[in-house]
C-alpha cells in the first residue's frame, strides 16, 4: 500500500482535544512521528496517553483538532489509516475461547488477508515468539510472559508500518522485559515506527530515540532523549569525606558545595570541570579534611520526568 503523502510522517497530532463530560483528557497537544522512529510517550497515570492513542488508533472520537496517519486523517480516510498501525494494548483483551493459533487467524481476518498469506505468517509470528508449542493451548492456559507475547504478535499480524505499545512490559520479569526489549529494537530495525507508553522510566531511556511528555493533557516536553537530559537534567559529582561535617566549608561556597542532607560525610556538586575538582580538592587538602572517594552521579530521564511533572514514577 504507497504511502501519501510521500514525505508526510508516521504520525501527525494537531492541537487534540479530547473530552468526557466536563474533564478535558487531552487539551491541544500537537506532536509528530516520524517515519522508523523510536518515539516514547511518556506521563503520569491520567495525563491523557491512553486517550491520545485512542484517538490514534480510532477508539476514541476527538473533540478538536485532527490527527494523520502517513498523511490520511484518521476520521475521513479510517480504513487505510487503521491498516498501518498494530496495537498491543496493556490489558489483555482475548477470547477465552479461542486457542492461541485462531486468536492470531482471527485478528488476520479483520485486516482481509488471504488465508494462504495468514498461515505463513501466523506460524512465523509463533515461532518468533516461542508461542509455537503453545498454539493449540487457549489463553487461560498461558502464563502472563506467553500473553504478553500473544499480545506483541496480534499487533504484528497484519504487518503494520506503525507498532503501537501501551505499557508492553508492565508485570513481567526482569529476563522477559529484556526479551522485548530486544524484539522492540529488532523491529525498529526492520524499519517499523514505533510508539512506546511505560512507566518504566528507564525502559524508556534504553530504547526511545524521541520522548514527548504528557501531563494533565499538555505536552510539557518534545525533544530528542539526549536532547532532553543536556536541557533538564544536570550530572551531580559528590565527594565523600572521612569524616562528617557540620556544614559545607566555607572555602567551597563559590562552588556551590551542598552538604548531603542524609549523609554528612558527602559534598555534592551540580557541575565541576576537571580543573575545578583539582581546585577544590587541594582546598579540602589544605584544611585538612581527608577525601575517600569522588563519585559522578549522570542525571536520568527519571529526574527529568519528575522536574517536569512533580509526580512519582515506578
Amino acid at each position: 500500500m504507497a504511502d501519501a503523502p510521500h514525505q508526510a510522517p508516521a504520525i501527525a497530532v494537531h492541537h487534540l482535544v479530547k473530552r468526557y463530560g466536563d474533564a478535558t483528557a487531552v487539551n491541544g497537544i500537537s506532536f509528530a512521528v516520524e517515519r522508523g522512529d523510536f518515539f516514547g510517550f511518556l506521563g503520569p497515570n491520567g495525563a491523557g496517553k491512553t486517550t491520545t492513542i485512542n484517538a490514534i488508533v480510532g477508539l476514541a472520537r476527538v473533540d478538536g483538532g485532527r490527527i494523520e496517519v502517513f498523511g490520511r486523517d484518521v476520521s475521513t480516510a479510517w480504513r487505510k489509516a487503521r491498516r498501518l498501525i498494530g496495537l498491543a494494548p496493556q490489558e489483555y483483551n482475548f477470547d477465552r475461547y479461542l486457542r492461541v493459533r485462531e486468536i492470531l487467524f482471527y485478528q488476520a481476518g479483520y485486516y482481509g488477508l488471504r488465508p494462504r498469506d495468514v498461515t505463513t505468517r501466523v506460524d512465523a509470528l509463533l515461532e518468533r515468539f516461542g508461542l509455537s508449542a503453545k498454539a493449540d493451548a487457549f489463553v487461560a492456559q498461558l502464563s502472563g510472559g506467553m500473553k504478553r507475547r500473544l499480545t506483541l504478535a496480534r499487533a504484528l499480524v497484519h504487518d503494520p508500518q506503525i507498532v503501537i505499545l501501551d505499557e508492553p512490559t508492565a508485570g513481567v520479569d526482569v529476563e522477559l522485559r529484556l526479551e522485548l526489549w530486544e524484539t522492540l529494537r529488532a523491529l525498529r530495525r526492520e524499519g517499523k515506527t514505533i510508539v512506546l507508553t511505560t512507566h518504566y522510566i528507564e525502559e524508556a531511556e534504553a530504547l526511545c530515540e524521541r520522548i514527548g511528555i504528557i501531563e494533565s493533557g499538555r505536552m510539557v516536553a518534545l525533544e530528542t532523549t539526549e536532547g532532553l537530559l543536556r536541557s533538564h537534567a544536570r550530572d551531580e559529582l559528590t565527594i565523600t569525606l572521612a569524616h562528617p561535617l557540620q556544614a559545607p566549608p566555607p572555602m567551597l561556597a563559590h562552588f556551590s558545595a551542598r552538604l548531603d542532607p542524609e549523609n554528612a560525610c558527602r559534598l555534592r556538586f551540580e557541575r565541576l570541570s576537571p580543573l575545578q575538582l583539582s581546585e577544590a580538592l587541594a582546598l579540602l587538602g589544605r584544611e585538612g579534611i581527608d577525601v575517600e572517594a569522588v563519585n559522578t552521579e549522570r542525571a536520568t530521564l527519571q529526574d527529568v520526568f519528575l522536574a517536569l511533572t512533580g509526580r512519582g514514577a515506578r
